[in-house]
C-alpha cells in the first residue's frame, strides 16, 4: 500500500502491531473486532491521513491529544524521526503503554505527557491532532487557550465531518475557521474519511 516507506519504518510499526495487540487485551486500546484489520483500519488510516496533512502544511512539531493507543502520534513520529511530537493523554495505564511503545521503538522525538489538555500550558501549541478523541466542538473547546493564534488543529473524522462542523456554536467561530483539508478512501472498503482542520483566529 505504500512502496515508498523505508525499512527502518516497516519494522517499527510492525513492532508497535505487535506491542498494541499484546497490550489490548487488557488495556482496550482498540475494539479487539479491528485487530486482525489493523494494518488498514488504524496503520493506513494514520499514515494516509498524515499524508494529506503533510501535502499542505509544514508541520515543526505536533501535539497529539487524547492518545491513548497511540494513533496518529505514534505513526507521525516512526514517518518524521526528527519532528518533535507530544502524545497527551490522562489514563496513567495508557501513558504506561504510548512509553513502552517509546523505550521499544526508540523514539527519541517522541514526549509522552499524562495530564488533562486543559492543564497545558497557554499559547503552547502551533500543530495539534486528534482522532477519536470527541466532537469536533468539544475538542477546539477544551484546546481554545492552548492554540497560538494561527495554530492549526486537524481532526481525523469519519463521513460525518460536514455534520460536526456544521454544530459548531456560532461563538467558537469568533476564535476558530474550521475546513476541510482532504476526504480519502482506506486500502480496503469504500468508506470516506476526512481530515478536517480548526485555525485558531483570535484569542
Amino acid at each position: 500500500w505504500f512502496p515508498n516507506l523505508n525499512n527502518a519504518s516497516i519494522q517499527k510499526l510492525q513492532k508497535y502491531n505487535a506491542l498494541l495487540s499484546k497490550f489490548n487485551k487488557t488495556l482496550n486500546l482498540v475494539s479487539p473486532k479491528t485487530l486482525p484489520f489493523a494494518d488498514a483500519i488504524h496503520f493506513a488510516d494514520s499514515i494516509l491521513a498524515i499524508n494529506e496533512i503533510t501535502k499542505s502544511y509544514k508541520v515543526d512539531e505536533l501535539y497529539d491529544f487524547g492518545s491513548g493507543n497511540g494513533f496518529p502520534g505514534i505513526v507521525f513520529s516512526i514517518l518524521y524521526p526528527d519532528i518533535p511530537v507530544t502524545l497527551v493523554d490522562s489514563d496513567e495505564r495508557k501513558c504506561e503503554f504510548l512509553k513502552t511503545v517509546k523505550s521499544d521503538l526508540d523514539l527519541k522525538n517522541l514526549k509522552v505527557l499524562n495530564q488533562t489538555i486543559e492543564s497545558l500550558p497557554t499559547d503552547s501549541v502551533k500543530f495539534g491532532i486528534c482522532r477519536g478523541l470527541s466532537s469536533i466542538s468539544k475538542a477546539i473547546l477544551a484546546t481554545r487557550k492552548l492554540f497560538k493564534v494561527g495554530g492549526v488543529f486537524f481532526h481525523m473524522k469519519g463521513e460525518g465531518w460536514a455534520s460536526e462542523i456544521a454544530e459548531i456554536p456560532t461563538q467558537l467561530c469568533s476564535f476558530w475557521t474550521p475546513a476541510l483539508v482532504s476526504e480519502y478512501r482506506l486500502p480496503i472498503g469504500e468508506i470516506k474519511f476526512a481530515v478536517v482542520k480548526t485555525e485558531k483566529i483570535a484569542n
